[in-house]
C-alpha cells in the first residue's frame, strides 16, 4: 500500500488574504483540492502547476509567499 504524503501551494490576493491548495500523493496520482472553495481535481501531471492556475484564474490569488514571481498591478 503506497504511503499518502501532502504538500501545498498557497498564494495571496491583493486584499492580502491567503488561499491554498492541498497536494496528496498516494503513489502516481495526486488529489487537489482547494481550501477555499472546494475545488477538487486529480492530477498525475504538475499539480503544483494546477494549483497555481486555479488560485490565478478562480481567486486572482498571484502573490507568491517564497518571494518568487509577483503578480504586477497596472
Amino acid at each position: 500500500m503506497p504511503s499518502i504524503t501532502t504538500s501545498k501551494v498557497s498564494r495571496w490576493d491583493q486584499h492580502g488574504r491567503e488561499h491554498t491548495v492541498q497536494v496528496s500523493k498516494s503513489g502516481v496520482q495526486r488529489i487537489l483540492v482547494c481550501g477555499t472553495c472546494g475545488w477538487r481535481r486529480s492530477a498525475q501531471f504538475l499539480p503544483w502547476l494546477k494549483a497555481e492556475e486555479h488560485l490565478a484564474g478562480d481567486h486572482q490569488a498571484t502573490v507568491d509567499p517564497s518571494g518568487g514571481e509577483r503578480a504586477r498591478e497596472e
